[in-house]
């Protein structure tokens, strides 16, 4: 069972983001010494909230994370070109000694695709394209490619990463469709927070099912999951500590097509959060790792809560829950 942070690196426009990302490399830091597995950043564009870029963000935590793993979830994918994805996440997979995993995605913010010139339908043809390119680039070989959205002439990568034959590669999608596919390429589908629980688990036997019918087996299989987490000494504690900060994040989500975190909002938070004691949280934890998930990214920052309160968060997972699965 492995355990990881997902950064919350968004703001309110006009904050200072170099204090902030001050505040990002110390919260790495303890996280490290708490002995979680993994770190990972997020992607967006133009959005409502001031977002550093997660590439050059987990770039400045190389030297502060340790043994951890560094990694996007997720990245988006299809805004960018391979040649560019290809070489800039095999220098910082080069950089970190090998610790890279690139979650990736489709996207969904129309805003991201007009800016870009890029219909927004072709999202996932264009991120499966691009990821293909950047396998063949990746081998250090010539790649001769004529695509859908992407020509390539005999060219090669000037920097290949240090994991063979690639960085992990973890895929995000929140519907049966874009699940199934990622089943057929054998790759791990990086299920979503704001789901509840029912959904997560029978969405993850769908995704196995298909997965073995496809010829993979499970032997070193990742299944991971991101969860919201809060650890207090009761649930009504832990609400009491990040409710609002929770609430007011997923509200940023409405104006970009997402009004059920508003309209659903009791029924979410109930079925979808990670929030309550120890014994809460680690019977969650057991619930979901039953169902077949084994590496957990939790977020524990949200919009206007102190890092301090994010601090004490992941300092009480890794002293009161974590134990229980580390055997």
């Amino acid at each position: 069972m492995k355990f990881g942070i997902l950064l919350d690196h968004q703001y309110t426009p006009g904050d200072d983001l170099g204090r902030r990302v001050g505040e990002t490399v110390e919260y790495v830091q303890h996280i490290r010494d708490l002995g979680y597995d993994s770190v990972f950043g997020i992607h967006h564009y133009l959005s409502s909230l001031s977002t550093p870029q997660p590439l050059p963000l987990l770039s400045r935590l190389i030297d502060h994370s340790g043994t951890m793993q560094l990694g996007t979830g997720i990245l988006i994918l299809p805004l960018g070109h391979p040649v560019h994805w290809a070489e800039e996440i095999a220098t910082i997979d080069q950089m970190s000694g090998g610790r890279f995993v690139l979650g990736i995605g489709s996207g969904y913010r129309d805003a991201e695709f007009t800016s870009f010139g890029i219909e927004r339908r072709t999202r996932v043809s264009r991120m499966n394209e691009a990821l293909a390119v950047m396998q063949q680039l990746w081998t250090g070989e010539p790649v001769h490619h004529e695509g859908k959205h992407f020509t390539l002439d005999g060219v090669r990568c000037s920097v290949l990463p240090v994991q063979r034959p690639h960085p992990p590669v973890w895929v995000g999608a929140n519907g049966p469709t874009g699940i199934a596919r990622i089943a057929r390429q054998g790759l791990p589908w990086l299920a979503p927070s704001n789901v509840r629980r029912n959904w997560a688990v029978g969405n993850l036997a769908d995704y196995r099912e298909q997965r073995r019918a496809a010829g993979f087996d499970e032997r070193d299989a990742v299944f991971p999951i991101h969860r919201d987490l809060c650890v207090a000494d009761s649930a009504d504690a832990a609400f009491a500590v990040a409710g609002d900060a929770v609430k007011r994040s997923y509200g940023e989500y409405v104006q970009y097509g997402m009004d059920f975190f508003e309209s659903q909002w009791d029924a979410i938070k109930e079925k979808a959060l990670f929030f309550g004691s120890p014994d809460d949280i680690a019977a969650k934890i057991q619930d979901f790792a039953d169902a077949g998930y084994n590496h957990f990214v939790f977020r524990a920052q949200w919009l206007g809560l102190p890092i301090a309160r994010s601090i004490e968060i992941v300092e009480r997972f890794a002293r009161e829950v974590m134990p229980r699965f580390r055997r």
